[in-house]
C-alpha cells in the first residue's frame, strides 16, 4: 500500500463543493470503459452480418455512452454512503456525485438511454427484445435498493459480467444469426473474463465495503482468495478459447487463448495479498484500465487479420 493510501483509506471526503453536472456526468459513465460494452456489439453484429446499417450505429452509440451512464451513474447515485468514504472515488473509478445531483443523473440516464431503446426495439426482431430487457434489467438490477445484486456475493460478479456479454449476445440476436459453437466459446471465455475482472476490481475495496457493511465477493470469500478465484477464471478463459482449435479455428483460437496472459501477470503479485492491505490491489487494477485497450487492440487484429468468413464465425 502506498503511503498516500495508507493515511487517507477509510477516511471520509467530501466533492467538491461546486460541481458542473455535465462533467459529472461523463465521470460517472467511465470514459476509459466505454469500449468495453460497445465493441463487443459492434463485433458481434458486423461479424453476423457483414454490414453497416442504421442498427450497427444505433446500437453502438448506445452501448458507447448512455448504457455506462445507466450502468455507472445509477451505481453512483445509490452507493454515496460508501463512495464518500472511499478514496478511490473522484476519477477514473468513479465520480463522486454530490447529493444534489443524484436525481438530474437518474433522470439523465433514463432520458438519454430511452430513444435509443425504443429505436432499437423498432429495428429488431422479438427475440431481440428479450435479450436487451435483461441486460437492462442487470444494468438496474446490480445497484437500485430493493434488488442490490452487487451486494450478493458471487451474483455481484456474474451480473457485472453480465453487463459486458449481454451486449454481444445481443448484437447477435439483433442480427438474427444463429448461435453455432463458435460464438457459444467465445462467449463463455468473455463471461469468464468478465466475473474475473469484477472479482479482482472488488479486491481494493474489501475494507471500505465491510466498513460500510456492504457485502461482495471479496468480502465474502477474502482478498487472496478472490484473487486466485479470478486468475483461475482468466486462465479457464484462455482454456476454453483453445477449444477453437479442434474446430478449424486454431491459428486464432491459439492466440486468443494467449490474451488473457497479461490479466494473470498483473493479477499475480495479489495472489496471497491481506484484506488488512488489500487497498494496494488498486495497483493492479490501475494497470488493468490499460491492459483492456492493449488486448483490445490485438483481438480486433485476430479478427481482421483471421479471414474467417463473418457468417461461419458467429452462425
Amino acid at each position: 500500500m502506498s503511503a498516500e493510501s495508507s493515511t487517507r483509506q477509510g477516511a471520509p471526503h467530501e466533492p467538491p463543493p461546486r460541481q458542473s453536472l455535465p462533467r459529472q456526468l461523463l465521470l460517472a459513465s467511465r470514459p476509459l470503459s466505454w469500449i468495453n460494452t460497445a465493441f463487443p456489439f459492434a463485433a458481434a453484429y458486423l461479424l453476423s452480418t457483414g454490414r453497416v446499417d442504421a442498427a450497427l450505429i444505433i446500437g453502438t452509440v448506445f452501448f458507447l455512452v448512455p448504457y455506462n451512464l445507466a450502468m455507472y451513474g445509477v451505481n453512483d447515485v445509490f452507493d454515496y454512503a460508501s463512495d464518500v468514504a472511499n478514496p478511490r472515488k473522484g476519477g477514473v473509478h468513479g465520480a463522486l456525485l454530490a447529493p444534489r445531483l443524484h436525481r438530474a443523473t437518474l433522470v439523465t440516464a433514463v432520458a438519454l438511454c430511452l430513444p435509443f431503446v425504443v429505436a432499437l426495439v423498432v429495428l429488431g426482431p422479438p427475440a431481440s427484445w428479450l435479450v436487451l430487457a435483461v441486460s437492462l434489467f442487470a444494468v438496474a438490477a446490480y445497484s437500485v435498493p430493493g434488488l442490490r445484486f452487487k451486494e450478493i456475493p458471487v451474483l455481484d460478479s456474474l451480473t457485472s459480467s453480465t453487463h459486458f456479454v449481454s451486449p454481444a449476445v445481443y448484437g447477435i440476436v439483433l442480427a438474427g444469426a444463429p448461435f453455432g459453437p463458435v460464438a457459444i466459446i467465445v462467449l463463455l471465455a468473455f463471461f469468464l473474463w468478465g466475473v474475473a475482472s469484477h472479482a479482482f476490481g472488488a479486491v481494493q475495496d474489501v475494507r471500505p465495503d465491510r466498513e460500510a457493511g456492504i457485502g461482495s465477493i471479496a468480502t465474502a470469500l477474502g482478498a487472496a482468495a478472490t484473487v486466485r478465484l479470478a486468475l483461475a477464471c482468466w486462465a479457464l478463459a484462455g482454456l476454453v478459447l483453445l477449444l477453437l482449435v479442434p474446430l478449424g479455428y486454431g491459428w486464432p483460437g491459439a492466440l486468443a487463448a494467449l490474451l488473457v496472459v497479461p490479466y494473470l501477470v498483473l493479477a499475480w503479485p495479489y495472489r496471497s495479498v491481506s484484506d488488512e492491505d488489500s487497498a494496494s490491489a488498486t495497483g493492479g487494477w490501475r494497470h488493468f484500465l490499460w491492459v483492456n485497450y492493449a488486448v483490445g487492440f490485438l483481438a480486433t487484429m485476430l479478427l481482421i487479420f483471421s479471414a474467417v468468413d463473418a457468417r461461419s464465425l458467429f452462425g
